[in-house]
């Protein structure tokens, strides 16, 4: 084999993993991961690494929250409805598609007291790599 030819199957080898890594940049683990640095950012209050789409919608309890992305970004970072939250736990998600589902537990309070837990469900629309619509229902945790 000529020294060239074997240089394109090297060539040609190498670009396997990274066709096959761009094929799964939108799988289940890719739509999750954009569904828990938006859960992240309600944290931190750094929405950089949450892909919002435009057009972003959000929905909670039935009331309509977030008209864009970059309003909802503008909001997870200096919004007052998410200065008070402290952190969140016990997250579990589950994909159907382009749908994410997370649940997880919220504390919120302020000056270091926690003075509410509540349960969310968190449903994401992720198409191709951005969050194009999130719904979300909240409710008082189960006390234990």
């Amino acid at each position: 084999m000529k020294m060239k030819q074997v240089a394109v199957l090297v060539l040609a080898a190498a670009a396997v993993p990274a066709v096959a890594t761009a094929a799964s940049a939108t799988g289940p683990d890719a739509r999750e991961a954009i569904a828990q640095a938006y859960i992240d950012a309600l944290v931190t209050h750094d929405a950089s690494a949450v892909p919002f789409a435009d057009d972003c919608t959000r929905v909670e309890d039935g009331l309509p929250t977030g008209f864009s992305g970059p309003q909802l970004t503008h909001d997870l970072e200096h919004g007052p409805q998410y200065s008070v939250i402290q952190a969140v736990h016990d997250v579990r998600m589950s994909t159907s598609g382009d749908t994410v589902t997370a649940r997880y537990l919220l504390d919120s309070g302020f000056g270091g007291s926690r003075l509410i837990t509540v349960d969310i469900t968190e449903t994401f629309v992720v198409t191709g790599d951005r969050i194009h619509r999130i719904e979300a229902t909240i409710l008082p945790a189960a006390r234990s």
